[in-house]
């Protein structure tokens, strides 16, 4: 009986927090009414408002007399209107009045978009604050105007003025402008300073880039000196208390990042939107000479370098192709409206079932905020003092349980942050289209040597890296989770950021159908042997020759960095392009050479060896001479990828799996089972585990943009790689015919009667042992009678009658 009493008083704080019992929360279809009803009564008023500036005079009457229906009226809205433009702008506020069609709208609005509607109270608060200033303001002209101030404006008005007159009721009016500037329009003495020297510094830097156009060269050093003070300044405003946040940067803002803070007992939400971080100063430094000593013919090349720059200026490798075009983002479909729908009912359900399924066990909950993504929620949580994080990591499916959510994945704790973090999968999960993360700022200014747009993370932030430092990629998942789209949205990003002298693709489909649509660009952006039709290789047998003659390129060009003294493919670029390596010396511009495996492991099924040993060399060396390699399997386990391979693959991308196994496979730890497919990814480089929602391109977007490329003026040939002569794959074996078998006359007669190639063949005929018979094939091979080894087939018999063989023997004796 005591614990029925105890628990039932739980059990009602429970309902009334949730708000079961509660008949003043209003329904979503409420909502939506009640805020139709306010945009279209902000109209009606507007209307109103308008007519009565117009017809106010012949008007009045009507409103004295309002029952009359006899009663003309030439306000737009009838007497209704007349009579509410009376109480509320004549009798109000005046002027000023207008504002209140703007909070109706505003507050419709909200309504009927479902969004948060504690902002709604910033927003009232200050309009009514601006309407009593104006209204006051505006009573000074009340004598010859008395529409703009309203009776409300003019009384008060008078009242400041028979205690404080007109001079003190100004002051106040000056004072309340104070306040709205540095409260609600955020306007400081700072930002002011701020705005004035980044004014000055853009006039200067204009100033500066029109006298160099002019061809002065000439700098004064006063203006450096005071350039560097400038400097100096913004450094002490950055590590000061004041901001300037890029407004572009967060519109819209509940579609860019989302952080809301839920309090555990049922608060309303209050919205965080955190500010991009602060632009880097980068100081201006004087350049110092250091004169030494040279070799003289070094010092001949240098002048020559010097000399050919001035003439002819830095070397362009694009000049070939200088009126190539990139592609547009129109070529990419939008698939959403481009922001995330944030469901606060969904929020708040989601919320208090974690809370109780924790309370359940005993854990407390200081703090709960949810950051939305795309297609996860992040809930981060602050658990009272003295709770184990084991214990909460523990309770991973009864949360899941609860919540009725597939994928629920528990981070415990956040690295970097001290939270616990639990993702909940959205209801209604964001596609994220290509083309809002090609357009985004980050991709556009990314300073990398090759980025890469993945997608976007839970705050919503496009996640961009860069390939070159990677240096190579491990893409694994189950069939059907995203890993095909996933390499096209690599490959997409390189070609919306990189020149076809930039970079060369050289891509292996084993599925065939896959990565075939990037044949149009074959000219443009594809690297292949000379010796191939396709550039797309499909046959595995073709796949060895490729990644050898990558190997050999790989030493090749170690060779041109070893000549030039320089340690990677940048500083190599960099000294070729300010002509100081002499072309006819072998030197050339280097682009870079990226491998991209669509499934590796039915590779390693049909070549085994063959395919691991140039993969390891590559994956080993090739990141300083500009190869990198992108590998997709379904599994990497280890007779697929092995440790010398999957350890040059720090960066590594898992879609969705079915096993907690497979996951530590490919990450080394759990987390990719609890992912929710269709794009849901986990990337980690070695360092931390970031979720990521990858990007989304179809296949007509990648026709329309190859198609753009293909239709402009190309090379000549694809990039072709250094050839590949491999080892002859019979044995070699002494011609001389002293050497061969007494019975390879006779073992001869054998396989051109048969026409097949076969040891077992002679070992039945000839009553032989089974080296011997193998040493009679080599012997027959050799001498030209029987073709090389194809695996499980025959050999292919090259003389096909007796007469033909009997000629062979006599022109062997006649030599």
């Amino acid at each position: 009986m005591a614990k029925t009493t105890k628990k039932e008083p739980l059990d009602k704080k429970n309902i009334s927090k949730t708000g079961v019992n509660n008949p003043l929360i209003l329904t979503k279809q409420h909502k939506i009414v009640l805020g139709c009803l306010l945009v279209l009564f902000s109209i009606a008023l507007l209307l109103a408002f308008v007519s009565f500036y117009i017809y106010g005079q012949q008007d009045q009457s009507a409103v004295v007399e309002l029952n009359d229906r006899s009663e003309i009226v030439r306000n737009w809205l009838g007497k209704f209107g007349a009579f509410l433009a009376d109480l509320i702008v004549y009798k109000g506020f005046g002027l000023a009045a207008f504002i209140f069609v703007r909070l109706f709208f505003l507050t419709g609005i909200y309504m009927v978009l479902g969004l948060p509607l504690k902002k709604l109270k910033n927003i009232w608060f200050w309009d009514l604050f601006v309407i009593i200033i104006l209204s006051v303001l505006f009573g000074f002209f009340a004598t010859s105007v008395p529409e703009l101030g309203g009776t409300i404006g003019y009384e008060l008005n008078s009242f400041s003025q028979d205690y404080i007159g007109k001079t003190g009721t100004l002051l106040i009016l000056f004072f309340g402008l104070i306040i709205y500037v540095i409260f609600k329009l955020k306007i400081s003495p700072e930002n002011i300073q701020s705005f004035f020297d980044s004014t000055k510094k853009e006039i200067r830097a204009e100033l500066a880039t029109n006298s160099i156009s002019n061809g002065k060269n000439a700098y004064n050093l006063e203006e450096f000196a005071v350039a560097e003070e400038e400097l100096d300044e913004i450094h002490l405003k950055t590590n000061g208390s004041q901001f300037e946040i890029n407004k572009e940067a967060l519109k819209p803002t509940i579609s860019n990042s989302s952080e809301i803070n839920l309090d555990p007992v049922a608060k309303p939400l209050t919205m965080m939107v955190t500010p991009p971080p602060f632009p880097e100063v980068i100081a201006t430094h004087k350049e110092e000479f250091v004169i030494e000593t040279a070799p003289e013919e070094d010092i001949i090349e240098e002048n020559l370098a010097s000399r050919l720059v001035a003439d002819f200026g830095l070397f362009d490798p694009t000049l070939d192709l200088s009126n190539y075009k990139f592609p547009t983002i129109d070529l990419l479909k939008e698939y959403s409206t481009g922001g995330i729908t944030i469901n606060q009912e969904e929020l708040e359900e989601n919320k208090n079932r974690i809370v109780d399924t924790l309370r359940n066990y005993k854990i407390e909950i200081a703090q709960i905020k949810a950051t939305v993504g795309p297609s996860v929620t992040l809930y981060e949580i602050v658990p009272e003092a003295g709770i184990r994080i084991s214990k909460i990591k523990s309770l991973e499916d009864d949360i899941a349980l609860s919540l009725s959510a597939l994928g629920i994945r528990i981070i415990a704790p956040i690295p970097g942050k001290g939270t616990i973090g639990i993702e909940v999968p959205n209801k209604n999960p964001t596609m994220v289209s290509m083309k809002s993360v090609i357009g985004s700022a980050k991709f556009q200014e990314a300073e990398m040597e090759l980025p890469i747009a993945l997608g976007k993370t839970i705050s919503n932030e496009t996640f961009v890296v860069d390939l070159a430092k990677m240096p190579h990629l491990l893409m694994a998942g189950a069939t059907g989770q995203g890993k095909s789209v996933g390499l096209n949205a690599v490959l997409t990003s390189l070609l919306y950021k990189k020149h076809p002298a930039e970079v060369k693709f050289v891509l292996v489909d084993p599925k065939k159908v896959e990565l075939t649509l990037f044949n149009k660009i074959e000219r443009h952006y594809l690297a292949k042997l000379p010796d191939m039709d396709d550039a797309i290789i499909t046959d595995n047998a073709k796949v060895v020759n490729t990644l050898n003659s990558l190997c050999v390129e790989m030493d090749n060009r170690y060779s041109l960095l070893k000549d030039a003294m320089v340690r990677n493919i940048k500083e190599y670029n960099d000294k070729f392009k300010a002509r100081k390596l002499n072309p006819e010396n072998g030197h050339r511009f280097l682009p870079y050479i990226v491998l991209v495996v669509d499934e590796f492991a039915d590779l390693i099924m049909t070549a085994g060896k063959e395919v691991e040993v140039p993969i390891a060399r590559l994956a080993q060396l090739a990141r300083a001479i500009g190869i990198h390699l992108i590998i997709a399997t379904q599994r990497p386990s280890v007779n697929v990828i092995t440790g010398l391979i999957k350890a040059n693959f720090p960066a590594r991308i898992a879609f969705r799996v079915t096993s907690k196994i497979d996951s530590r496979t490919i990450l080394d730890t759990q987390g990719a089972d609890q992912l929710i497919g269709r794009g849901d990814m986990l990337y980690t480089n070695g360092n931390d585990v970031v979720r990521v929602q990858c990007a989304f391109i179809d296949t007509p977007e990648v026709e329309k943009i190859t198609e753009f490329i293909g239709s402009q003026k190309a090379y000549a040939t694809a990039y072709l790689l250094p050839e590949f002569v491999g080892e002859e794959s019979g044995i070699n074996l002494d011609m001389d015919i002293s050497d061969r078998d007494t019975l390879f006359r006779e073992a001869a007669e054998i396989i051109v009667n048969a026409q097949q190639g076969s040891a077992s063949l002679l070992q039945r005929k000839l009553k032989l042992g089974y080296n011997r018979a193998g040493r009679l094939i080599d012997q027959l091979e050799a001498a030209g009678i029987v073709g090389p080894f194809e695996g499980s087939k025959a050999r292919s018999v090259n003389i096909l009658d007796m007469s033909s063989l009997d000629q062979f023997f006599n022109n062997e004796q006649n030599n």
